[in-house]
């Protein structure tokens, strides 16, 4: 299984950005896939959950912190997930990463526990 992620960047408090997942090497539709964070000065096994899906019938799970102004989404034509992130913070900075694929989703510790990407960096300047 890979996971390839992008579309991060740099951008002021308020603006937006869209991340986007391409998976590889397993069947899309049947699997739960996250969206992890790493902060900085943050180790890797302190990468806090931002958001899962479940890409077989899209239900979706959030951290308290993003709610309301993240939104994930799944195309299962393109085995991709995305992360559609608004109302950015200086506190969202972190290189983002998703992980999968899951055989269980309902909640998001359990989209963390399989491959990851190479990450994304993800600047909000104030």
């Amino acid at each position: 299984a890979q996971l390839v992620e992008s579309g991060g960047g740099l951008v002021q408090a308020g603006g937006s950005l869209r991340l986007s997942c391409v998976a590889s090497g397993f069947d899309f539709d049947d699997y739960a896939i996250g969206w992890f964070r790493q902060a900085p000065g943050k180790e890797r096994g302190e990468r806090g959950g931002v958001s899962c899906i479940r890409t077989s019938d899209g239900t979706t799970y959030y951290a308290d912190s993003v709610k309301g102004r993240f939104t994930i989404s799944r195309d299962n034509a393109k085995n991709t997930v995305y992360l559609q992130m608004n109302s950015l913070k200086p506190e969202d900075t972190a290189v983002y990463y998703c992980n999968g694929p899951n055989l269980l989703g309902n909640y998001i510790p359990q989209c963390g526990r399989k491959n990851w990407g190479q990450g994304t960096q993800v600047t909000v300047s104030s």
